[in-house]
C-alpha cells in the first residue's frame, strides 16, 4: 500500500499500516478488476476497501483451499477447514471488541469496522455463508442460492456502503448495495462453473439447469471432455438472463453514492457486466476455461472512470470553494 494511501486515512501505527498493507497485497494479486476499480477512489478510502476485501479472500481462501484435486473437501479436510473458519471467527469477534489479533487481516477489518461504523452483523452473515459452503454443494431454486448470497455478497456491498458514502440516507440506498453485491457474486458463479464443479459445488439453481435437462452428472462430462452441449448453453443462457436482471435492480443506486465515489463503482459495474459478454463471445465455454475482458477494454473503462473521477473531484473543489457550478454530463451520467 502506498504511504500516501494511509497518510491520507490517518493511518499511523506501524502494525496498523503493515496490515493494511497485508490487505492491499492480497487485493492486487487476487482482485485484478476489483483492485482496478478501486484505484479510482479517493486514497483516504481505499485501505478500507482493501481490508475488507482482505477479510473476504481470507475466509474465501480457507473454504476453496485446494485439497487432492477430488472435489468437495470430506473427513479430516473438512474438519479442517471448518476449524480454520471457527479460529477467523474468533479473531474476529475478538477485533470487533478491540482485543489485539493474530491475522492481520482482522487487524485491518476491525479498525475500519470502528471508523466506518460498520454493521458487525454483515461480517457474521458473510462467516456463516462461507461455513455453508463446506457441507452445500447445490441449490434447489434460485430463492434458496439468494439465502445463501445474502451472506456472501450482498453483505459485502452493505459493509462497502459506509465507505463509499451516500447523497441520500444510507437505508435509500442500501438495497441497491447489496443487489450489486448479488450482481457481482452471480457472475462469478457463470464464469467459474467449471472450477466450482471441481470443487464438488454447483451453483447454478437445479431447477434452472433441469428446465434444459442438464444435471450435475451432464456438467461434469462436459469439463471432462472439452466441449459444451446444446442444453448446458441454454441453461448458461437462462442463468446469464438473472445475472442481467441482477445488474438491471442494481443501477438506480449508483447516482445515490457519493460522487467521488461513483467512478469506482460505476467501472465495476461496467467490468464485471462485461465477464458476461465475454462469456458469451467465448462459446459459452466456461467449463473448459475462464472468460476474461480484454485487456485493451479494461484499459478503455479505466481510462473513462479516472475522466469521471477528475470532474468529481473539480466539482467537489469548486463546490467546497461556493463557486457555482454546472457539472459536465460525464459526471451526471456517473
Amino acid at each position: 500500500m502506498t504511504t500516501r494511501e494511509l497518510d491520507a486515512a490517518r493511518i499511523t501505527d506501524p502494525g496498523l499500516r503493515a496490515a493494511y498493507t497485508h490487505c492491499r497485497d492480497l487485493n492486487a494479486r487476487h482482485g485484478r478488476t476489483y483492485f482496478l476499480a478501486t484505484r479510482l477512489l479517493p486514497p483516504d478510502r481505499r485501505p478500507a476497501v482493501h481490508a475488507l476485501y482482505g477479510f473476504a479472500r481470507w475466509a474465501d481462501d480457507i473454504v476453496d483451499s485446494p485439497a487432492d484435486g477430488s472435489g468437495a473437501p470430506a473427513g479430516d479436510e473438512a474438519a479442517r477447514r471448518a476449524a480454520a473458519l471457527d479460529r477467523l471467527s474468533a479473531e474476529l469477534t475478538r477485533g470487533l471488541a478491540g482485543g489485539p489479533s493474530a491475522e492481520p487481516v482482522v487487524t485491518a477489518l476491525a479498525d475500519t469496522s470502528g471508523r466506518y461504523a460498520i454493521d458487525p452483523c454483515h461480517f457474521t452473515d458473510f462467516l456463516a455463508s462461507m461455513r455453508s459452503d463446506l457441507t452445500v454443494t447445490e441449490y434447489a431454486d434460485y430463492a434458496a442460492l439468494r439465502g445463501y448470497m445474502h451472506g456472501s455478497a450482498a453483505v459485502i456491498g452493505l459493509q462497502m456502503l459506509p465507505v463509499l458514502g451516500t447523497v441520500v440516507p444510507r437505508e435509500e440506498a442500501a438495497p441497491y448495495a447489496a443487489e450489486l453485491g448479488v450482481a457481482f457474486q452471480l457472475t462469478n458463479f457463470l464464469r467459474d462453473v467449471g472450477e466450482d464443479l471441481d470443487r464438488g459445488r454447483v451453483y447454478l439453481p437445479q431447477d434452472l439447469l433441469a428446465a434444459h435437462g442438464v444435471d450435475r452428472e451432464l456438467l461434469r462430462r462436459c469439463r471432462d471432455d472439452g466441449r459444451t452441449g446444446r442444453r448446458v448453453v441454454a441453461a448458461l443462457r437462462a442463468f446469464a438472463d438473472l445475472t442481467r436482471a441482477a445488474y438491471r435492480r442494481a443501477a438506480p443506486g449508483v447516482p445515490m453514492l457519493d460522487p467521488v465515489a461513483r467512478p469506482c463503482i460505476r467501472t465495476a459495474f461496467v467490468l464485471y457486466g462485461g465477464i458476461l459478454d465475454a462469456v458469451a463471445e467465448d462459446g459459452w465455454a466456461v467449463l473448459n476455461r475462464r472468460a476474461a475482458v480484454s485487456r485493451r477494454r479494461r484499459a478503455l473503462v479505466a481510462a473513462d472512470g479516472l475522466l469521471r473521477v477528475a470532474a468529481a473531484r473539480l466539482t467537489a473543489r469548486r463546490r467546497s470553494a461556493g463557486t457555482v457550478y454546472s457539472p459536465a454530463p460525464c459526471e451526471e451520467a456517473a
